[in-house]
């Protein structure tokens, strides 16, 4: 019956920075499918915070919605987390769109701290609901990732793939298009999307001369006149975006835009990558907060919403 749908229906909470992602859901779900949570939070003076789950949970599946995008955003969704199933949650989903320290998932040099390890390890220490937990994870660095998770949170990696398709449609318009990009690490990813959508792939060859400095060697495919589309599964800084857009310009492109699925840009980066005038365009999609902050500015967001509804949805009984 109805009724019973409305009583069954998930409560979705988000930690601040998540708002607009509660927002979306609520207002997307068919047949007023999910219900926003409220939740309480002030700081104190000594730095600490006060955490209130302000809607009832006794009985309810419950969603949480935040991110690991700094450590108070972490602990805030660990806290949210262990007090909704204190409180009587039946189900708990966290959805973590944007997972921090996803390229800290090896160590590379002796004694390095494994973040993203560890990171899943705290929220495996989340008790667990009557029904169970689960983790949503989207477009991560690493595919080795949802198997750090343990005690039974069960892991889904959510592919942000019909999104980007999208905008490569998008940008591409009429244009003879190369999907490109930044290095091999992603090249999977681009072969992968390329063949989805129709278009030709491209790969850039490096040579790392330090740390902090690569040059870009050749490029295995024939650009010379067409519309290159570069593809990173996050932008932070915009330093290998822009090294990798030059040597793309240097062998014939026509134009360039860039699209990722999470748009970091921490401190004036997408500023830096707007005044170099290399790309007509640059889009990414919401699973970072500082996406819709910045979408003012020119950046092109896309809402990962639509995304995640089915999965929330299908817990209705």
């Amino acid at each position: 019956s109805r009724l019973r749908r409305m009583t069954n229906r998930p409560l979705v909470f988000a930690t601040p920075e998540y708002h607009y992602l509660q927002a979306a859901l609520c207002a997307q779900a068919r047949d007023g499918g999910l219900e926003a949570g409220e939740i309480a939070t002030h700081p104190f003076p000594d730095g600490e915070r006060y955490l209130r789950l302000v809607t009832p949970v006794a009985g309810r599946d419950v969603v949480l919605l935040g991110g690991t995008i700094d450590d108070a955003s972490t602990l805030t969704l660990f806290d949210l987390a262990c007090g909704a199933v204190h409180y009587g949650a039946r189900r708990l989903t966290l959805v973590i769109p944007y997972y921090g320290y996803a390229t800290m998932e090896r160590a590379v040099k002796p004694g390095e701290v494994v973040t993203a390890k560890t990171r899943a390890a705290l929220f495996s220490a989340i008790p667990p609901a009557s029904y169970g937990n689960r983790v949503l994870l989207m477009d991560l660095h690493a595919e080795g990732i949802p198997h750090y998770f343990e005690a039974g949170l069960v892991a889904h990696h959510v592919y942000c793939k019909p999104l980007i398709k999208q905008m490569i449609r998008e940008l591409g318009g009429d244009h003879d298009v190369v999907l490109a990009c930044t290095d091999a690490g992603r090249a999977k990813w681009v072969e992968s999307l390329a063949n989805d959508v129709g278009v030709t792939a491209a790969f850039v060859f490096k040579r790392r001369h330090d740390g902090a400095h690569t040059e870009i060697t050749a490029i295995d495919a024939q650009v010379a006149g067409k519309r290159v589309i570069l593809y990173d599964d996050m932008i932070r800084t915009g330093g290998s975006l822009i090294g990798a857009a030059r040597a793309y310009l240097r062998a014939g492109a026509s134009s360039l835009a860039a699209i990722a699925t999470h748009g970091v840009f921490p401190g004036d980066a997408l500023h830096r990558l707007l005044e170099s005038r290399l790309f007509t365009d640059i889009a990414c999609t919401d699973s970072h907060p500082r996406a819709r902050e910045l979408a003012p500015l020119g950046l092109r967001v896309a809402s990962i919403a639509p995304l995640l509804l089915p999965f929330l949805q299908e817990q209705v009984l």
